[in-house]
C-alpha cells in the first residue's frame, strides 16, 4: 500500500488507483520473498514492460491521465534510489554448471562478454 498511497498524493486520486501497478512489480516476492526479487521487474525494461501491460496512461480518480511509466519509475525510483539497468543487476549473477546443457566452464573472456 506505501507504493499506491505515494502515488495518489504526488499524482492525485486514490491509492487504489496505482494498487495494480504496484502488485506487478513486488509480484515476484511469491518466487523470492527477500529483496532479491527486485531482480525480475525494478529495472528499465521491467518499467517498459509495466507500460506494456498496463497502457501508456490510466486515468485516476480525479479523472487525470497518469502516464504508467511515471507510476513505474516512482516505484522503482522509492525502492532503490535509481533506475538500473538488466545489466545492473544480471552482471552480478554467478555462471552457475546447471545453466548450460554442456560441460562449459566460464573463463575471463566468458565472464566478461556477459
Amino acid at each position: 500500500m506505501h507504493h499506491a498511497e505515494r502515488s495518489a498524493s504526488r499524482f492525485g486520486g486514490r491509492a487504489e488507483d496505482y494498487q495494480a501497478i504496484h502488485d506487478w512489480f513486488d509480484a515476484s516476492k511469491a518466487h523470492m520473498p527477500d529483496l532479491r526479487h527486485r531482480a525480475l521487474r525494478h529495472h528499465s525494461e521491467g518499467i517498459f514492460l509495466c507500460e506494456a501491460l498496463f497502457g501508456v496512461a490510466i486515468t485516476n480518480a480525479d479523472g487525470k491521465r497518469v502516464p504508467v511509466r511515471q507510476i513505474a519509475e516512482q516505484h522503482v525510483m522509492d525502492d532503490l534510489g535509481w533506475i538500473p539497468s538488466v545489466k545492473d543487476w544480471l552482471q552480478h549473477v554467478e555462471v552457475q554448471q546447471w545453466m548450460t546443457r554442456s560441460p562449459w566452464k566460464p573463463s575471463a573472456q566468458a565472464e566478461s562478454d556477459g
